[in-house]
């Protein structure tokens, strides 16, 4: 299979209210694609095909067929192929393995993939309703309020009845990543001020939303959109030498994992065994098997879904990083910290840097790139040559992962 790199990428700042700007979804569709394009200094004739991540179009914004939306923006995009994916959490990296398909498979040489998402032009409940239809609507948590609280903490109510588990692991997974994001110049909370009362349960500081669930356990309503170029070896080698560069200096997918599960939550716990998600373990292990890569300790760093910070919880004994159960001994020290020997999320996370949903995956992507080619400005990690991410949508029932490194195979 014909190898696939990361030329160029860009991403809005997630801090910003887009309809407060007066602006909407169309807008952020426009800024990212005018972005990645001048970062990648291509004409649109050079691309082949583009790819739009997009969950929530309907719901915040009335509008579908976004696949279109760049030709209805540009129209020196008009008669591209085009097409929109979605899958919820996941729709972002539905859109890459869409893009990588046609180039691997010699459709394309170089093809553009963007992820957008506006959910504060809403009220907050209403945001929340509208998240809610990535479960199975009207079949689960019927009468809960705010369903995704719910169901993350649901999860760590399973893992505390299995394994044991105590609340001060989550906190301290949402201050790491609060605290990651400080170093991100595009992250939603980078100026936001907590205490240490934050990351504890004290029921002001840091109030219940529901159950295990509290306030600074969970990803932030975000706008924003993220974009990368992706292409073959041929194409990225032309692209690196008009540059100054050699394809020893792009980063290159050499990894991937996909994998769905059913809707519910509860059919997917009937399928668990020692880990809560086999099929997130399997989707993780594709992926490094497709990297030649042992195990999760011959990466540089991970990025990976914490939309709440059981989700990062569930992702460290999913990874590898320790048993099943006890994903509670990879906190135990500075290890999986900024500086650390293998940090998780440096950029923030969906906690820190922020959570535009169909955005999302791509943003991930982009920022593992741009680790492994050292553009990751004050939160590169020293010397990093690889890393994993993973991205899930729903309460885990699509799944995909990804490992970038630098250089040729």
């Amino acid at each position: 299979m014909q190898s696939v790199y990361v030329l160029a990428g860009y991403q809005t700042d997630f801090a910003r209210n887009f309809s407060k700007e007066g602006k909407d979804i169309a807008d952020i569709v426009q800024e990212t694609l005018d972005g990645v394009m001048q970062a990648s200094a291509l004409a649109p004739a050079q691309i082949g095909a583009i790819h739009v991540g997009n969950a929530f179009g309907e719901l915040f914004n009335r509008q579908a067929q976004l696949g279109a939306m760049p030709a209805s923006l540009d129209a020196r995009f008009w008669g591209k192929p085009a097409t929109r994916h979605e899958a919820a959490c996941a729709s972002g990296s539905m859109a890459i393995l869409g893009a990588m398909a046609q180039i691997q498979a010699g459709w394309h040489d170089c093809v553009l993939v963007l992820g957008a998402e506006q959910e504060r032009n809403v009220q907050g409940l209403t945001a929340a309703r509208n998240l809610g239809a990535a479960a199975w609507t009207g079949r689960e948590a019927k009468e809960v309020r705010l369903l995704w609280p719910h169901m993350f903490s649901r999860m760590a109510q399973i893992y505390a009845e299995r394994y044991g588990m105590e609340y001060a692991y989550l906190a301290e997974i949402a201050r790491r990543n609060l605290q990651h994001a400080k170093r991100n110049p595009l992250a939603q909370t980078r100026k936001w001020e907590f205490t240490q009362a934050s990351f504890s349960q004290d029921d002001e500081a840091n109030p219940v939303v529901d159950g295990w669930t509290r306030r600074n356990d969970c990803g932030q309503v975000t706008d924003g959109g993220a974009a990368v170029l992706l292409a073959n070896a041929r194409f990225a080698h032309l692209w690196a030498e008009l540059h100054g560069k050699s394809l020893h200096q792009l980063a290159r997918i050499s990894g991937w994992g996909w994998r769905t599960a059913g809707l519910s939550l509860e059919s997917k716990l009937a399928h668990s065994n020692a880990l809560l998600f086999p099929h997130m373990a399997a989707a993780i292990q594709d992926a490094f098997a497709r990297a030649g890569v042992a195990d999760v300790w011959q990466m540089d760093l991970i990025e990976t879904h914490d939309c709440f910070a059981m989700t990062q919880y569930i992702a460290l004994d999913h990874f590898g990083l320790t048993p099943p159960g006890e994903g509670w001994r990879a906190l135990q020290d500075d290890s999986l910290c900024f500086g650390g020997r293998l940090p998780v999320n440096p950029s923030g996370g969906l906690i820190g840097a922020g959570h535009p949903v169909g955005a999302s995956g791509i943003r991930m992507l982009w920022d593992c790139a741009k680790q492994v080619t050292g553009l990751a400005g004050d939160y590169q990690v020293a010397g990093a040559q690889r890393a994993a991410c993973l991205n899930l949508g729903g309460s885990a029932s699509t799944i995909a992962s990804f490992v970038l490194e630098r250089g040729v195979a």
